[in-house]
């Protein structure tokens, strides 16, 4: 296994809630009301849809507005994982995940373990370079029971949800995640910040029509099958919670210049507070060069 690269669960496409689309000559991120399911293969007006979702929105009228989903892993935390990141939005290059008390920063000397203050107090989040960002691997279909399709979101709506449910439902289920039958389902509300424009996010139940105490016996009877036909779910655990851990970052560079182009943007200049009114005229620089000279400039202090 190759040091220092995140070995993340086998992809075979997308879910989304929005679309990166072109206004006044740059890219923008919109939100939707509907799920969207592509492949991994983007074309000049977007990605290109996969298969299931044609399949998925003829089912439903038209918009998908829940897909029947399986978990691949046992452990919350292996099918979601959140945290708080940093992007250099000139290169796209991760450079700080953290979990508000620890976090890896990608630093001139290399990548640094240092508190986190969250992006609250962290000097370094400024103008919303650093929020939430999460990531759910789901199965959909039997076709690949290894491959997943992933679901990143920076809302706090989708992540504290999704966060919770996961929990919840291993608990009732008595440590058998991976065989509920559930659904991504999306949801929506309005809050006094949105002035009653619906904000729409994710959660996860179990499948309409199937009562808990249905997916609770389907999951207890799948569980006994696995075990008597071998299947080892700890050590798949195990598998994956290595590969996670084998990178500093889970993005790669490739993927992180197409998260960082649709979920954190640059904002625009009235999004921007006056204090920095300076250094939006200035010059662009890269984080990663004002993390060097924020180095050199401790360095001088201390000599």
């Amino acid at each position: 296994m190759l040091k220092g690269l995140a070995i993340t669960p086998p992809l075979l496409g997308r879910i989304s809630i929005g679309k990166v689309v072109e206004k006044n000559g740059k890219r923008l991120p919109e939100k939707d009301d509907q799920f969207t399911v592509t492949s991994q293969v983007q074309l000049k007006d977007g990605w290109l849809v996969h298969p299931l979702d044609e399949e998925l929105r003829s089912a439903q009228g038209g918009k998908i507005r829940s897909i029947p989903i399986r978990l691949l892993f046992n452990a919350p935390e292996l099918n979601f994982r959140a945290e708080y990141s940093l992007f250099d939005r000139l290169t796209g290059r991760p450079v700080c995940v953290g979990n508000g008390e620890t976090c890896k920063r990608r630093s001139p000397n290399g990548i640094e373990s240092l508190p986190c203050p969250s992006p609250d107090a962290c000097p370094l989040a400024q103008g919303g370079a650093c929020k939430p960002y999460g990531r759910l691997n789901v199965a959909i279909g039997d076709d690949d029971p290894l491959g997943s399709f992933v679901f990143r979101t920076t809302g706090f709506n989708s992540i504290r949800t999704l966060t919770a449910r996961l929990e919840y439902l291993k608990a009732v289920s008595g440590n058998r995640l991976p065989c509920l039958p559930l659904e991504l389902r999306l949801r929506g509300k309005s809050t006094r910040q949105s002035r009653g424009t619906p904000i729409f996010y994710v959660d996860i139940t179990v499948r309409s029509g199937t009562p808990l105490e249905s997916a609770l016996n389907q999951a207890r009877e799948i569980n006994t099958a696995r075990q008597a036909s071998g299947f080892d779910q700890d050590a798949l655990d195990e598998a994956a919670r290595l590969g996670f851990a084998n990178g500093a970052f889970e993005d790669s560079e490739e993927e992180a210049a197409v998260v960082t182009e649709e979920f954190f943007p640059t904002p625009a200049p009235e999004e921007t507070s006056s204090s920095h009114s300076a250094q939006r005229h200035s010059p662009a620089q890269s984080l990663s060069t004002r993390l060097q000279a924020r180095a050199n400039a401790q360095t001088q202090s201390l000599e």
